[in-house]
């Protein structure tokens, strides 16, 4: 057989094949492809560019620089996957700067909503949705807060935030003063997670810091500004809104004892690190010690001295940036990632089980391969579907003049991808596909399943320039189920779910977290890699608090999507 071709008679190029197979993904029919890429599946790249002139995004970051180098010139944008209509397949949300009392945008500026063809093609659709936003745009969080099937969505700013409530017709509805979550000042990543378990989505918004536009860093000796380190403006304390479940919100940061802290935070991910049932939360903070929210059942204690992920081995605070958590090593308990600017070297944390973490980071292989980088965005996922957890990082210096005086260190830097072997990870950067040999100024970043092939994609926010789109084909080269989890007494979302499942000789575990990454929110589904074993054995949920059951799910299929509705014991 031609290896241009894939089956006799078709005249099908593998690539074209492979793109229009995504029109069948979830149904039953998906299962044969690996029969139909066989072994040259491999001679494509893990991940390909996916061009604007493809994907039809044309939208672009404006970052409205400066001379004077403001700081959240550099510090955005975000990135989101959310199927706001329902329809099964991923569309697109990227967040754009704006109007502020640094910048007065010559021509205005919008936030963009692309809807997914289902073709490997988008289509603006943002002014019917009226999502465009109305000010300097950082970030994004997707979660259904009204418990009604429909993913509402908070953008975070510099100045006051935005909570969209969707329509269910395709538009959004401006209800933040309603719900009473503009949270003025200078927000960063924010998460919706249920920290009380009362079944509905509470949210936590980070707040970086009290930045002054007439506060200048100095120049160097050829005059010329420079953006400034962040240790030189007053930190804030992040605010927690609790869902009082009739559309509005109530500010509990004080009494929950979220604003006790002060700090400046750029990313958070909701975990549970002791396994008690509640949802905790990993912060990280820029030039002052990262903070880990216990959830004391619904009072928080920060412990992040303690449990030795606030400063690093000499005991300096960093600047932390992307964050994320996941079960990276197996063993049933959550660690944690967090990234940092050059020199500083990225952290892995792995969790001991007793309320303490070790920074694994330089045996695991990552240290100094993350030494000369600055981490944004970053996941945890299984990338080739083998079952266990790979890592993907987005990177860029804070400085785009740092070309001009560093010769380690670049204002845009290369992707990374980290593939899950023995006890550590392997840079596969360089066999993963021609993106990982350029360079972006990333900063958001999300994973997501665009096609419904059970491959999950990347999607990547630059700043002050396009997005960058990665179609993962090396998902397709092991068996996968894909699930979507539908809470009824607990979240809708089911953010704090666990589920473990058997294939053969395979046994996994893993945790529906909120947020993770930077200013970026992600596909809700869970996709369950099991390698080459023929079949998923069984599958069972340990559904969030207040009901906290477990159920079993048997007789499961592989290679598509399947829904689990909390308390059925039937998927569909």
């Amino acid at each position: 057989m031609n290896q241009q071709t894939d089956r006799p008679g078709t005249g099908l190029s593998r690539r074209t094949l492979l793109r229009n197979l995504g029109i069948l993904a979830g149904t039953s029919r998906f299962a044969a492809l690996p029969f139909l890429l066989g072994e040259n599946s491999t001679a494509l790249p893990t991940f390909e560019e996916v061009p604007p002139s493809l994907s039809g995004i044309t939208w672009t970051h404006k970052a409205g620089k400066s001379a004077a180098k403001h700081l959240p010139e550099t510090s955005g944008a975000g990135c989101a996957f959310l199927d706001y209509d329902n329809d099964g397949w991923m569309d697109i949300y990227l967040v754009n700067s704006g109007k502020a009392d640094f910048y007065d945008p010559p021509r205005p500026l919008r936030n963009a909503l692309y809807h997914n063809n289902r073709d490997g093609s988008f289509t603006d659709v943002t002014e019917r949705a009226g999502v465009g936003g109305g000010g300097y745009g950082m970030g994004v969080a997707v979660g259904d807060y009204d418990g009604d099937g429909l993913p509402d969505i908070y953008v975070t700013q510099f100045g006051s935030n935005i909570l969209y409530h969707n329509n269910g017709d395709g538009t959004f509805t401006d209800v933040t003063a309603k719900a009473g979550v503009a949270a003025a000042g200078w927000s960063s990543s924010a998460v919706w997670f249920d920290y009380d378990n009362d079944g509905r989505l509470d949210l936590f918004v980070g707040q970086f810091a009290e930045f002054d536009a007439a506060l200048s860093c100095g120049t160097d000796a050829a005059g010329v500004h420079h953006y400034c380190i962040p240790r030189i403006f007053k930190p804030r304390p992040s605010r927690l809104f609790h869902n009082n479940g009739d559309g509005t919100f109530t500010d509990v940061s004080k009494e929950t004892g979220i604003a006790t802290q002060l700090g400046k935070a750029w990313g958070v991910v909701a975990t549970d690190i002791n396994n008690d049932g509640n949802m905790d939360l990993f912060v990280s903070n820029d030039t002052v010690q990262n903070f880990l929210y216990l959830n004391r059942g619904g009072r928080f204690e920060e412990v992040g001295f303690e449990a030795d992920v606030a400063y690093s081995a000499d005991g300096r605070a960093r600047s932390g940036m992307g964050v994320d958590s996941a079960d990276f090593d197996n063993d049933g308990w959550m660690d944690l990632f967090v990234a940092n600017i050059d020199e500083e070297i990225f952290a892995l944390y792995r969790n001991q089980h007793d309320g303490s973490f070790e920074n694994v980071s330089m045996p695991a292989g990552i240290g100094m391969l993350t030494r000369w980088l600055s981490g944004w965005g970053l996941k945890f996922f299984d990338y080739d579907n083998d079952g266990d957890l790979d890592l993907i990082l987005s990177n860029g210096f804070p400085d785009d003049l740092i070309d001009q005086t560093s010769a380690t260190v670049t204002w845009k830097e290369p992707l990374l991808l980290f593939h899950r072997e023995g006890k550590g990870y392997r840079n596969v950067s360089a066999q993963s596909g021609p993106v990982f040999s350029k360079r972006f100024a990333a900063r958001g970043l999300a994973i997501g399943d665009f096609n419904n092939d059970g491959a999950v994609d990347v999607l990547v926010s630059n700043n002050d320039a396009a997005p960058l789109l990665l179609r993962n084909n090396a998902g397709h080269r092991n068996h996968w189920l894909g699930i979507r989890l539908v809470g009824r007494k607990c979240n809708r979302d089911a953010v704090g779910a666990r589920v473990t499942y058997q294939a053969g000789d395979l046994t996994r575990q893993r945790m529906k977290v909120a947020g993770g990454s930077f200013l970026s929110s992600q596909d809700p589904r869970l996709v369950l890699g099991i390698g080459i074993r023929p079949k998923l054995d069984w599958l069972e949920v340990k559904w969030p608090r207040p009901s906290g059951a477990t159920e079993r799910f048997a007789n499961l299929p592989i290679d598509r999507y399947v829904t689990l509705v909390e308390g059925t014991g039937k998927w569909t």
